[in-house]
């Protein structure tokens, strides 16, 4: 069974912002002559990196909410021109949208267990799927989703 990682995506509003983001960040590795992958430095580097490669992904949390999860395809750690230990967290450029689910803020990253990821949008139905972002928001809210 898989092991995810979950981060804020600090400045993002929206899913959509943070499909622009990698979008954006895709595009400035293809005019580079890089690999066409998303890639979020972190300081520390996680420890079950074999169960996290074993299907794993990184979970956005996005104004309080996790929104969103891309796949993670490698864990490289590095060290900076400072000399500091960093990870490259390396994911497919493909952001995919969740069920949100209400999360505090918190540092750095954290674990999440398969059983407690939420569902993606289009395993929750085509009807939940078809709604705009804002509109889940609100009804997650009411808890009425």
């Amino acid at each position: 069974m898989p092991l995810h990682l979950i981060k804020l995506a600090v400045g993002c509003e929206s899913v959509k912002d943070l499909k622009a983001r990698v979008a954006e960040r895709v595009q400035e590795a293809k005019r580079k002559g890089l690999p066409r992958r998303h890639v979020h430095i972190t300081r520390m580097v996680p420890k079950r990196d074999e169960e996290l490669l074993d299907g794993g992904s990184l979970y956005w949390v996005i104004r309080g909410e996790i929104a969103a999860r891309e796949k993670l395809i490698a864990i490289e750690p590095f060290r900076d021109r400072d000399g500091i230990g960093r990870c490259r967290l390396v994911m497919q450029p493909k952001v995919i949208g969740v069920v949100p689910r209400p999360m505090r803020a918190f540092q750095g990253w954290r674990y999440l267990t398969a059983t407690d990821a939420p569902l993606d949008l289009t395993d929750a139905g085509a009807g939940v799927a078809a709604m705009p972002e804002h509109l889940r928001r609100e009804l997650r809210e009411l808890g009425l989703l």
